[in-house]
């Protein structure tokens, strides 16, 4: 099982991280390893959709770190990406990671749409780990439904599996204690009504993201 994991966080506190360092956990306890690289240190430019990948069956630009990237995301079984909620999406270096996700694909149009082919079909897991400030899941939609579209197109037998955080406004939020969790509620002036949920909510999400982790051969 080659796990690759790709961080679209900037924070190494972040709380999207932190659930990506439980899923490793998960995995390495599962007898496995976990390649893992985060965006913010790689050179990734944007995708200029010059089409030619339809021609040459790659990406055309090649004065970066994508060839290198794309072929750990090739050979891995399953993939693993994180990202706080950044106005309802993705982070903007994860964006473009994968807006050259279309050098994979074969894309051309007849009269009724877009028909996705991809170069290679994948049989691939992928899960997306993502932590928000807000309350709401519907926040992170636009998000969720891309990468659940990437994974349709890309091939039939891959699976997607997504863990979202809610009601993370700070840094490292998901590793505080109830009692650190409750000073910082008060210094923000959250109603403390929830503390207790909230608290269980985090303990809950981060055994949920180890689990998955350890169980990602089954």
């Amino acid at each position: 099982m080659k796990v690759f994991a790709i961080n679209g966080g900037p924070r190494v506190n972040g709380n999207s991280t932190i659930m990506l360092n439980e899923f490793c956990r998960g995995v390495v306890d599962a007898g496995f390893e976990v390649d893992r690289v985060y965006v913010k240190d790689l050179n990734i430019n944007p995708c200029r959709g010059c089409l030619r990948c339809n021609l040459i069956k790659r990406c055309s630009l090649r004065s970066d770190d994508w060839k290198n990237l794309s072929q750990k995301i090739l050979a891995a079984d399953s993939i693993v990406f994180s990202s706080p909620v950044y106005f309802h999406h993705i982070t903007g270096d994860l964006k473009k990671i994968l807006d050259r996700f279309r050098s994979f694909v074969n894309v051309r149009l007849n009269g009724e749409g877009l028909i996705h082919t991809p170069w290679q079909f994948w049989n691939k897991k992928i899960v997306l780990l993502m932590s928000q400030g807000s309350p709401d899941e519907a926040d992170a939609k636009p998000a969720k439904d891309l990468f659940e579209f990437m994974a349709t197109i890309l091939g039939k037998g891959n699976s997607f599996k997504f863990l979202l955080g809610k009601r993370l406004v700070v840094p490292g939020q998901l590793k505080m204690n109830e009692s650190e969790l409750k000073d910082l509620y008060q210094r923000l002036k959250i109603p403390l009504k929830g503390l207790k949920n909230d608290f269980l909510s985090n303990t809950v999400l981060l055994n949920d993201c180890y689990k998955v982790g350890l169980n990602l051969a089954v």
